[in-house]
């Protein structure tokens, strides 16, 4: 397996049978930021399957249906909160017939997509997190479900953001999870590393790559050198920038 980061919450697993690329969108989308990502390229005989978790700029493009014209084996799992209309896809220069490729999922539901199995988690934020099962291998992506503390926010708001968040971390207590992408987001100050840090203590993931990190990748070794925890630090990847490469 080999897993891309591209950047922000966008990467690329590509196994033996399939390619699967999570939440890309395109450089220059993002207003005050400039990502360098560049998506590797697949292979043509592959199926390669395009997950979104929700319709946020940083999260979603219409520029994933232009790559219909270049692989004919490909898929769309779209949360439900992306609406397309016919009338908007076409107004953008795209055919609704797309929509035949796209699957729509809500949380909390299973969907049998060819030989995968996907399963969906109540976002803390918008939209799902995705788990997914195939080739005898599980993939979670958690979109932005995290533990949305902030500072400032006062103790009702922050208790109910992470009651919220523990119900929905605790849905993946039974699950073995292979590579998990979980957020590790500098903008929440004090609490930045609380969401990571409950993840690690409740769910079984062999590997677990940060994201969602707006290009500030310092929380990482601050992650690493405050736990206690020796086998907690060496599940974190360490990720230095965009467009690296991991073989796993």
């Amino acid at each position: 397996m080999i897993v891309t980061f591209v950047h922000h919450s966008c990467f690329v697993v590509e196994t033996e049978e399939r390619t699967l690329v999570f939440d890309y969108f395109e450089n220059g989308k993002v207003k005050g930021f400039e990502f360098t990502g560049v998506l590797p390229e697949f292979r043509k005989e592959k199926p390669v399957y395009v997950f979104a978790s929700h319709a946020h700029q940083d999260h979603f493009d219409l520029a994933v249906f232009t790559w219909a014209d270049k692989y004919e084996h490909i898929r769309y799992i779209f949360s439900k909160d992306i609406k397309l209309s016919d009338r908007y896809l076409e107004r953008n220069g795209i055919s609704s017939k797309v929509k035949e490729k796209i699957t729509f999922v809500n949380f909390y539901k299973s969907y049998a997509i060819d030989d995968m199995e996907v399963k969906t988690l109540h976002s803390t934020d918008q939209g799902v997190a995705f788990l997914v099962c195939a080739e005898g291998k599980t993939i979670y992506h958690a979109g932005d479900l995290n533990l949305w503390k902030w500072e400032g926010a006062g103790d009702l708001v922050n208790g109910k953001e992470a009651r919220a968040y523990k119900r929905e971390i605790g849905k993946l207590s039974d699950e073995e999870i292979d590579v998990a992408f979980v957020p590790l987001d500098s903008r929440q100050g004090k609490f930045a590393l609380e969401g990571m840090l409950y993840f690690m203590e409740h769910v079984d993931a062999k590997v677990i790559f940060p994201m969602h990190m707006w290009q500030d990748y310092s929380l990482i070794e601050k992650f690493k050198s405050k736990t206690a925890n020796g086998a907690f630090a060496g599940r974190l990847v360490d990720i230095s920038g965009e467009n690296e490469a991991y073989e796993l």
